[in-house]
């Protein structure tokens, strides 16, 4: 295998530290690219879930079309450790940029040809059937892109800037979020009635084509992480088995991971996917109403992960993880309360209110999916346990949510979810997590 080409500038040589920042900030988009496209494909799916439910099942139950297109993301999320673990093995062995290049080039494609699907009403039972195996393909790609991308940047990072660089991997998520939800907003508006449903909802789709293409064109033109180069000698020196070593060495950090991130999966993933459609669907808030609130408050987290980033690098990263744990416990049912006003201020107050425990636990949990491994299996590593937990509880919880607030008439059964998980991860940061923020990133100390 040829040597990893080493990068063109580092800190100490003549103009090494201005290329280093530059360098950086060209890792932070490139790597960040990947996340906006991915979550601005799942922000227009759950966001226009109730117009893609009667173009792909039939409409004489809307309830269960609902359910069965949300379904569809469940399904596909099952895919993700299995993608994320074979997308990750071929990280820790050929390298994070030539990786992250072919997963950003599927993602942009599989995205895209959603929008050019048929429908039931057109091919019957194979829309579905072919909505799913795009869902499922995507799953299995994005369930390496994101812990790909995450290591990438974090590898690149100044080592007391780490959380701080990573919280713009957890802000290209969310931007891509708010972006996929300004779009559906506006086809809806733009294309209100027969018009959405028929061909409008079919447009922002084939957005991702072009966005792909961006990021192609920005990770050719950035180099291998440092902290990969140095780990293998070049690319000389791979773990040949990258899998197998991790799960030999690293089950501990696998296991704590899993534990912080599913409790951070429900609680995103009810807010920024499920809470809209209980807005309208159970509230009666308009649809227009009820994507722009969700917007609002997404606009207003992105600028305070960077804080929360800063924050973690000073203080640590398991007091943020414990301070988010309790915020889902305590906060969550009141935002919900505020929330049942059924106005669109109180649809705004509320998410306000639930942003407080993802200012936390987002971009911390981000960081620590790289720090938590060592250099030569991180990829590996934070693919398996990073799918294995948050990949397969952001596809279930809207699913979950939704079917919750049907059997029990409540959206409290939501918080009854989330705070167990919330527990659970209390009890795992607390007993069981080695604190990151100040360690030797190469280091196998945590697997220990």
């Amino acid at each position: 295998m040829s040597a990893v080409a080493p990068p063109t500038a580092t800190a100490g040589a003549p103009g090494g530290d201005t290329e280093k920042r530059k360098a950086i900030r060209r890792a932070i988009g490139a790597g960040s690219i990947g996340n906006f496209v991915e979550q601005f494909d799942y922000g227009l799916y759950g966001y226009l879930a109730p117009v893609l439910a009667p173009a792909f099942f039939p409409e004489s139950d809307p309830t269960v079309a609902v359910l069965s297109t949300y379904a569809i993301i469940a399904i596909a999320c099952l895919f993700r450790p299995l993608g994320g673990t074979l997308v990750g093995r071929w990280g820790d062995r050929v390298g994070r940029k030539k990786t992250l290049l072919w997963t950003i080039m599927f993602m942009g494609v599989t995205t895209a040809l959603i929008g050019a699907l048929p429908t039931y009403h057109q091919i019957g039972i194979l829309a579905p059937l072919l909505l799913l195996l795009l869902r499922v393909v995507q799953g299995m790609v994005s369930g390496g892109e994101y812990v790909g991308a995450v290591a990438f940047i974090v590898e690149w990072a100044e080592p007391d800037r780490r959380g701080y660089y990573a919280s713009y991997a957890s802000n290209s998520c969310f931007v891509g979020i708010l972006a996929g939800a300004g779009t559906a907003a506006l086809t809806s508006w733009v294309f209100e009635g027969p018009a959405l449903d028929s061909w409008g909802w079919r447009i922002p789709f084939l957005l991702a084509l072009p966005l792909s293409a961006v990021g192609i064109w920005l990770r050719r033109h950035i180099d291998e992480s440092p902290e990969f180069v140095r780990a293998t000698d070049g690319g000389k020196e791979i773990v040949t088995s990258p899998i197998r070593e991790a799960l030999r060495t690293q089950w501990r950090p696998i296991l704590v991971l899993c534990g912080v991130s599913v409790m951070l999966a429900i609680l995103s993933y009810s807010w920024v996917t499920f809470y809209p459609e209980y807005l309208t669907g159970t509230l009666g808030l308009p649809r227009w109403m009820a994507l722009t609130s969700n917007a609002i408050s997404v606009a207003v987290l992105i600028p305070l992960l960077p804080l929360a980033g800063i924050l973690s690098d000073r203080i640590g990263r398991k007091p943020m993880l414990v301070a988010g744990a309790v915020a889902c416990i305590v906060l969550v049912p009141l935002a919900f309360r505020v929330g049942e006003g059924g106005t669109f201020g109180t649809a705004v107050a509320s998410q306000l209110i639930y942003i407080v425990p993802e200012f936390f636990l987002t971009g911390i949990v981000t960081v620590c999916t790289a720090e938590l491994f060592a250099t030569r299996t991180r990829f590996s590593a934070s693919a398996i346990a990073y799918n294995s937990s948050f990949s397969i509880f952001m596809g279930i919880t809207p699913f979950v949510a939704t079917l919750l607030v049907s059997s029990f008439d409540t959206i409290y059964a939501v918080w009854v979810y989330l705070a167990a998980a919330a527990v659970m991860a209390l009890v795992v940061v607390s007993a069981f997590m080695t604190e990151t923020y100040r360690s030797h990133l190469g280091a196998d100390k945590f697997a220990k």
